[in-house]
């Protein structure tokens, strides 16, 4: 039976090209629309690679500072005090890092200056982030202890600075700061992990940045398994109670959040330093919704113009009920007739994604992009194609299959 659904499907297919065509091109952009957002999502919210520990680890962007009359407030990234004395010292967490976010300094060589942005970060940070190092090695604990002037550069800063010679080994001049170049890792693009070179903390022009209570870090909590997560996030909201400000006339209260990679991106869309609901759940919603939307209009139009095709075979279905065909026999057909256009249309579209997501890697739009359509993309791309073709075959089919023999012969919808 399923052979002559395939048979009679190939048929109708080739019978009318044009609106074959018609109907792949609906499809294929949808889904290869679909598809390149969703691996964006993904890989932003649950990524691989250099941040593949982010099931397992939790960070704290955002300190707010409350004032005793509650008219003065301060939000910003956090001060390495707050990091050395209360994160430092939390039980749950593996192990905790402090890193700066990117900052754009200046690289002098002899006949040019060149922008970059450098990051600088303790030892802790090379082991929760998985690095691929391409050549040379990593900053040590003993490193930042010694505070000594060594620098991490990726492979597209390390080709720029140095065409054609090996970077390790060689000086660089960042921000008026002498450095020598010990490693070169793969270009990232990670929230935690983007930068073009990268230094110990210790290598700060001033140690003024050990005492601040609001500066420029970000501290990166790693737990020994997902279940630590919710553990550490209560911690770290038992921490806030018990920061205690250098001038308590000026602040007196804090309020910080471990927040998982979709909730960073969900507190910052949605601004909700002081609570600790991020948001995630209503930005989840919103992105399924818009998806919902955009994928309806064209299943709208599909219903049309199934409707049409099929109101073309009316004879066709007026004979077959004629002949005993029940109305479940014809709809089945119909159906499957559909989701078989959808699943070919989906490939057609996994194939405009995936050439999408090339052209985003190499168009340099996304610096140091690299994504891929994982397998969990892929199965709810399927479902996402059944259902297209579900949605837009069901009701003509079921309305035409339900026509009497005699109406269907003489062609009456």
């Amino acid at each position: 039976m399923f052979k002559n659904y395939l048979l009679t499907a190939w048929k109708v297919y080739t019978r009318r090209k044009l609106f074959t065509a018609i109907n792949l091109l609906c499809i294929t952009l949808t889904l290869g629309v679909l598809l390149v957002v969703a691996a964006l999502l993904q890989e932003a919210f649950f990524p691989s690679g250099v941040e593949g520990k982010s099931d397992r680890f939790v960070q704290v962007n955002t300190m707010v500072s409350e004032g005793p009359d509650g008219n003065s407030t301060r939000i910003g990234p956090l001060g390495y005090r707050i990091i050395e004395n209360y994160f430092k010292t939390m039980k749950t967490p593996q192990m905790v890092a402090a890193t700066t976010g990117p900052r754009t300094v200046s690289v002098y060589q002899a006949d040019r200056v060149t922008e970059v942005m450098l990051r600088r970060t303790d030892a802790e940070y090379w082991k929760i982030l998985d690095f691929t190092v391409l050549d040379g090695r990593l900053p040590g604990a003993e490193d930042v202890a010694q505070g000594r002037f060594v620098a991490v550069l990726n492979q597209s800063t390390a080709r720029k600075l140095f065409p054609g010679a090996k970077a390790v080994g060689q000086p660089l001049n960042v921000g008026g700061q002498q450095f020598q170049v010990i490693g070169v890792v793969r270009d990232e693009m990670q929230l935690n992990a983007y930068a073009d070179i990268w230094a110990p903390i210790t290598t700060e022009p001033s140690t003024a940045y050990r005492s601040e209570e609001s500066g420029d870090f970000v501290a990166l909590l790693l737990g020994a398994s997902p279940a630590d997560v919710p553990r550490m996030q209560a911690e770290v909201a038992g921490i806030a109670p018990r920061v205690r400000f250098k001038d308590p006339k000026e602040f007196n209260k804090a309020y910080l959040w471990a927040d998982t990679k979709m909730d960073v991106f969900a507190r910052g869309i949605f601004n909700n330093a002081r609570e600790p609901d991020s948001g995630a759940g209503t930005m989840l919603a919103v992105i399924l919704l818009l998806m919902l939307f955009f994928m309806l209009l064209p299943a709208l139009n599909l219903v049309n113009l199934n409707t049409g095709r099929i109101l073309e075979r009316s004879s066709e279905i007026g004979v077959r009920k004629a002949f005993g065909a029940s109305s479940r026999t014809l709809v089945v057909q119909f159906v499957v007739e559909n989701i078989l256009l959808c699943l070919f249309g989906g490939v057609l579209g996994l194939v405009f994604a995936k050439g999408a997501l090339v052209w985003l890697e190499h168009s340099g739009l996304i610096p140091y992009l690299r994504v891929d359509i994982a397998w969990p993309v892929l199965f709810y791309a399927f479902l996402i194609a059944v259902t297209f073709g579900l949605l837009s075959g069901v009701i003509p089919a079921w309305k035409m299959s339900r026509l009497h023999p005699v109406q269907a012969l003489k062609g009456a919808a």
